[in-house]
């Protein structure tokens, strides 16, 4: 009774990871669209969420390679696996908190990846498999993604450079559309299975599945669930940073670089790699920038992102390998994790209610924090930002009577 009561505290928060990782990550697809005014903010999350759902169903391969191919399964347990969401989730709450698209997936492999050592051993983690399926990805994909991003921004301005604006806009706000919904889909292909991925590992933990075997239809259908309302809930924070933080993106940009992320994803969760979708979203958006003349590439943003991009992995394990550290101390040990993590949850949400960003004002500029223009309401909404003081009355000679 005690172990089934783990269990299914472990698939709870996993499918709590699941969700963060939707909101986290819904700027991946719909950041573009949204800041060129291609979709509107809540036709863009819905569509994504649904998208994510279905991707969600279409392939299992990165769940087989999480549940069977990182660890030695024989020497992981429900807690353990408990302790590496209990990172990966902090991570994703944190960088959300601050408005950087870190990478999810890295956030669970990290996380994941600390509790194991801490709690079975440096030998029960393939260290081949990761690196050839995780870290060499993060260096190649998003690469590619940028070159592809690129080239074909520079291509599509060519091919359009004598069709009026008004056209070839409107062309393009169709096709960022669509790639953009090609990039969710993509998304649900790849992230959605890594939860699934986790939830099997830990039946298969609990002897509750056999060894080897992919994740059971219940499981495919939850994670697609979770991960959809994760995606619906906006990320707005995150939305901002990359539809305008990183480059202005005009709608050729982002038709082009949506589909290089799409085409990168797919290719990559066909052959079971634990790629990081923001990884390789960041990098088409950088690519556009860089394809298109006159286009300012804000690098100190993208550098502070890279920053964060290189944390993630031991940030996150860091905090997985402490919480294992109770892991081994049973059923109290478990039920202090969830304290843990509820009081952290609501400090980090009790942060965000200081300056909220949502659907209405998530296409402000990348400076709204700074610069005078934004409505008076703001100021009062953000105490960060102090009003610009009102211009002092001069008092003017009254003029003297004609004797």
């Amino acid at each position: 009774m005690t172990e089934l009561f783990v269990v299914i505290t472990v698939i709870v928060v996993a499918l709590i990871f699941d969700f963060t990782n939707g909101f986290h990550d819904s700027a991946n697809a719909m950041a573009g669209p949204i800041a060129t005014g291609a979709l509107r903010p809540r036709v863009a999350v819905i569509l994504a969420a649904v998208l994510n759902l279905v991707g969600a169903c279409l392939s299992t391969a990165v769940a087989k390679t999480i549940s069977g191919g990182f660890f030695d399964d024989a020497l992981i347990t429900a807690p353990i696996i408990l302790a590496g969401l209990l990172g990966a989730i902090i991570w994703n709450l944190v960088t959300w908190l601050v408005g950087l698209p870190s990478s999810s997936s890295h956030a669970l492999f990290g996380g994941l990846i600390g509790a194991v050592i801490v709690g079975a051993g440096l030998s029960s983690v393939h260290g081949w498999v990761i690196v050839s399926k995780v870290l060499l990805p993060a260096i190649v994909a998003p690469l590619v993604a940028g070159i592809a991003a690129a080239w074909c921004t520079r291509l599509a301005y060519r091919i359009t450079r004598k069709t009026p604006s008004v056209h070839s806009n409107t062309g393009f706000k169709y096709g960022q559309a669509f790639t953009a919904s090609m990039v969710a889909l993509a998304h649900g292909t790849s992230d959605g299975q890594k939860t699934m991925g986790v939830i099997t590992l830990v039946l298969i933990a609990a002897n509750l599945q056999p060894s080897g075997t992919g994740p059971q239809l219940w499981v495919i259908i939850t994670a697609g669930v979770a991960i959809g309302l994760g995606t619906y809930s906006g990320g707005w924070r995150i939305m901002r940073t990359m539809g305008k933080g990183i480059v202005e993106i005009e709608t050729p940009q982002g038709a082009a670089s949506g589909a290089a992320t799409s085409a990168t994803i797919l290719a990559s969760a066909h052959v079971g790699f634990g790629l990081s979708t923001t990884h390789v979203s960041t990098g088409s958006i950088l690519g556009s920038g860089v394809g298109r003349d006159g286009a300012e590439v804000r690098w100190s943003v993208a550098r502070r992102m890279m920053f964060a991009w290189l944390l993630t992995l031991p940030g996150a394990g860091l905090v997985g390998g402490l919480a294992a550290l109770l892991s081994d101390r049973g059923v109290g040990g478990v039920v202090t994790l969830i304290v843990m993590l509820a009081v952290a949850c609501s400090v980090i949400y009790l942060f965000s209610r200081r300056h909220q960003i949502n659907h209405k004002n998530v296409t402000d500029s990348h400076e709204v924090l700074v610069l005078a223009s934004a409505t008076p309401t703001a100021y009062a909404d953000d105490p960060r930002l102090e009003a610009p003081a009102k211009p002092k009355k001069v008092k003017r000679p009254k003029a003297k009577s004609a004797a």
